[in-house]
């Protein structure tokens, strides 16, 4: 049984997303603080995390940040706030999905089954392949699901890496914004377009030198994106 993570002080929120997902199979545990949220997500073996953004102690963010630096399970926030900079922000910092209250239990319960059925493809498909991408410096790693550039590891969040392998596995094909959108994330969202423009400049930071200059993800204006091959 898959175990879920979910951190919200409001409690009636949190009574109502965990009684939804255990009816749907999961097992659910929640907290209402960040430090304590942020200790256990840490510590403890989930399958996913549901994390509001204004928590006492520990905002989402910080959380989001910290947990996104040891480990690539899928983290969906959830927040009142509408603003798209605070969706553009959590998204960027390796979130994978942003919900605004109010919202649907249905949808939420929907959001959490498909994220963890990507996730668990993704993780078999590159396993399964069992090898690397090598081009100029670059090595992807499937197996581990780790980058290299110039033999240094650099760091990717889940989306980052699953971004940049599939443009990588296409190599010298344009996407559009929306392709990729689809295919990686696979739901509606407001903020769609801006999730694909963070991603890949999160990775052009961190795999293109200088990053304002790409050497492998190319920007075909008007297009979308391409992977130098």
């Amino acid at each position: 049984m898959k175990k879920i993570l979910i951190i919200e002080d409001e409690n009636s929120i949190a009574e109502l997303e965990r009684d939804y997902l255990e009816i749907s199979g999961f097992k659910v545990e929640t907290e209402n603080c960040g430090d304590i949220g942020l200790r256990r997500a840490l510590q403890e073996d989930f399958s996913i995390i549901i994390l509001d953004l204004m928590l006492p102690k520990i905002d989402g963010f910080e959380i989001c940040r910290q947990v996104r630096s040891k480990k690539d399970i899928p983290i969906l926030m959830v927040s009142a706030k509408k603003e798209d900079i605070d969706k553009i922000r959590g998204l960027g910092i390796g979130a994978d999905d942003y919900v605004t209250k109010p919202f649907s239990p249905s949808e939420l319960v929907a959001r959490v089954k498909a994220h963890l059925s990507r996730y668990e493809r993704l993780i078999g498909n590159s396993e399964s392949k069992n090898d690397e991408i090598k081009i100029r410096g670059l090595r992807i790693d499937r197996t581990s699901r780790r980058v290299f550039l110039n033999d240094k590891e650099v760091t990717f969040t889940t989306k980052e890496f699953d971004l940049l392998n599939y443009l990588a596995s296409n190599p010298d094909r344009v996407f559009s914004k929306e392709e990729l959108f689809d295919r990686l994330w696979g739901m509606d969202s407001i903020g769609e377009i801006a999730t694909v423009t963070v991603h890949i400049r999160k990775i052009r930071e961190k795999i293109e030198k200088p990053a304002s200059d790409p050497q492998y993800i190319e920007t075909i204006w008007g297009a979308g994106y391409r992977f130098k091959g």
